[in-house]
């Protein structure tokens, strides 16, 4: 398995793109088998840009029909997922034909906002409504079923399954609670249990490491911070930027995280000790 190299510098942010490539509403990202980033609202809305390791940067991809992304995944066949938060979607778009359409359609979602995908394709989408400072959750099976499995919680947002499989993760926004989950056989989730609460600044994006410790943008704070599976902070990273809205693993050896910066309106990077547990799923790579 990946490990950091004697002498190598981590955890201090760079940038990737230059300050303004992307819109304020800068949000994803996810990287493919390649390497390549992509992330909501290259140079305009509402698009995906798709960026280079070394940062070069173009329109991947312009919604239609009124749709506007916000998280985005890929599964382990390849096939990238987007939460389509205006039109109540998760889309699934194809990455050869730069086209897409409806995967599955929720009238009575708030706003899908971030998805995370289990081993298995489960996928679960965080549901805000900021309106009134409340959230639910979803599964959305492999053939596109929506189910909801939690309701009355606070501003859900960022969203992750533990490397085993057992856990699903979701923080809340304005709350600053990050909740755990145990996932069911059928996908659905009980014994819901506080991981870890701050005091101050904002959540948003959430990825899980192999080791199965979680790594948070702290939006208000400038920073993303890591916290354990047992809900200990183990380290804050500054980005940049006061205001990191989501993140994503990738690199040569799945250390590199990519930061999605609404402040500058940018793509930053550092490099982590151990790789991404989303990177290690691509066939072929081993933990």
């Amino acid at each position: 398995m990946a490990t950091a190299v004697s002498g190598e510098e981590l955890w201090k942010a760079t940038p990737l793109t230059a300050p303004g490539s992307f819109t304020a509403e800068i949000e994803g990202p996810a990287v493919d088998r390649a390497g390549n980033i992509y992330a909501v609202s290259f140079a305009r809305k509402p698009t995906i840009g798709r960026v280079t390791p070394d940062g070069k940067a173009e329109v991947f991809l312009e919604f239609t029909q009124g749709s506007l992304a916000n998280g985005i995944r890929f599964d382990r066949r390849g096939r990238m997922f987007v939460a389509d938060y205006t039109n109540h979607n998760v889309l699934l778009v194809d990455v050869k034909k730069r086209t897409f359409r409806v995967f599955a359609h929720e009238p009575s979602m708030n706003q899908p906002n971030d998805l995370a995908i289990a081993s298995n394709g489960m996928l679960y989408a965080s549901d805000p409504k900021w309106a009134d400072g409340t959230g639910q959750l979803w599964r959305i099976d492999g053939k596109g079923r929506v189910r909801k499995i939690a309701s009355d919680m606070g501003t859900t947002n960022g969203i992750e399954v533990s490397p085993d499989g057992k856990r699903l993760y979701v923080n809340e926004s304005r709350q600053r609670n990050v909740w755990v989950f145990d996932i069911q056989p059928d996908g659905d989730v009980k014994n819901k249990r506080l991981l870890i609460s701050f005091s101050d600044f904002g959540f948003d994006g959430m990825r899980c490491d192999v080791d199965g410790n979680l790594y948070i943008t702290r939006h208000g704070k400038g920073v993303v911070v890591v916290v354990s599976s047992e809900g200990k902070v183990l380290r804050e990273i500054d980005v940049l930027g006061k205001s990191p809205t989501n993140l994503c693993f990738g690199g040569p050896d799945g250390r590199t995280v990519y930061v999605t910066d609404a402040d500058q309106k940018r793509l930053v990077q550092f490099r982590v000790d151990r790789p991404g547990l989303e990177w290690t799923r691509w066939p072929g790579r081993k933990r």
